[in-house]
């Protein structure tokens, strides 16, 4: 039965993945996004990290998400489909896809055998939550550059809105 379920998680968030490469409109690709990051949620789930997934649902799905869904309602112009779903660099685009399709065979491949062969991981400690929490709010160690994504985020929401202005007003 576990296998059956991570087989539909992986599918749900390689199925979402695609979707969101290969969608020409922009709400139906972030959508597909969310699918994805379900899909993540649910693998975290069935490595027995509840607080990975909790984050997973309520930040990427629940904010990145929704956030970039309001990005992309407020850029019109790119919503009504005017705009050609090609550009200049699609050969780069498609070389660099190809050997990066490559490279992850040939990872699967060389760490195939090393798979058969696996021993069972060892239990999730009790406190790993609390000790990741402690870690986060450690002012030495990752407060600051927390702070500073939190800051860039915004500053990214706040240029949106005003090129989005902008465009709108003129």
């Amino acid at each position: 039965m576990t296998y059956a379920v991570f087989i539909l998680f992986t599918l749900m968030a390689l199925c979402g993945g695609v979707l969101v490469v290969t969608q020409r409109n922009l709400v139906r690709a972030a959508t597909a996004l969310v699918l994805s990051l379900f899909g993540v949620a649910g693998l975290y789930v069935l490595l027995e990290a509840g607080f990975l997934a909790a984050v997973q649902v309520l930040v990427y799905i629940g904010a990145i998400a929704i956030l970039i869904i309001f990005a992309i309602m407020l850029t019109r112009r790119m919503v009504q489909g005017d705009e050609s779903g090609l550009n200049r660099q699609w050969g780069w685009a498609l070389v660099s896809a190809v050997v990066m399709f490559a490279l992850f065979c040939y990872v699967v491949v060389k760490a195939w055998p090393l798979a058969l062969g696996a021993v069972s991981a060892p239990a999730v400690p009790a406190d790993s939550t609390e000790a990741l929490g402690l870690a986060l709010l450690d002012w030495e160690q990752y407060v600051l550059p927390f702070e500073i994504a939190s800051v860039l985020l915004l500053s990214a929401m706040v240029g949106a809105v005003v090129i989005a202005r902008e465009k709108h007003d003129s």
